[in-house]
């Protein structure tokens, strides 16, 4: 290879991430009714992961309301954990 000029491209490994195991799986109330009469009837929520400079990582938890789509609250931080989506709720709960 290297007298024909060739390189070998290497591939980074994947980061093997251990699944957990639900402590506790909430009933399906919504059963795919993403529509609300009124406000703060039903609110959804979700993390997305943003990357950022040199293999940094962000997450935003954000609550959404149902009824007219407004976010309700929302908490940027550097973890993926319980800890980010309940501080995002208490925040909405003062509101």
């Amino acid at each position: 290879m290297k007298m024909a000029g060739l390189r070998s491209v290497i591939r980074v490994k994947k980061k093997q991430y251990k699944r957990s195991t639900p402590q506790h799986v909430a009933e399906n109330i919504l059963d795919r009714e993403f529509t609300a009469e009124k406000p703060n009837e039903k609110w959804v929520t979700d993390v997305t992961e943003f990357k950022y400079g040199q293999s940094k990582k962000a997450y935003l938890s954000a609550i959404r309301d149902l009824y007219d789509g407004s976010i309700v609250s929302y908490v940027l931080g550097h973890s993926n954990n319980n800890q980010l989506v309940f501080k995002t709720l208490d925040q909405a709960i003062v509101l």
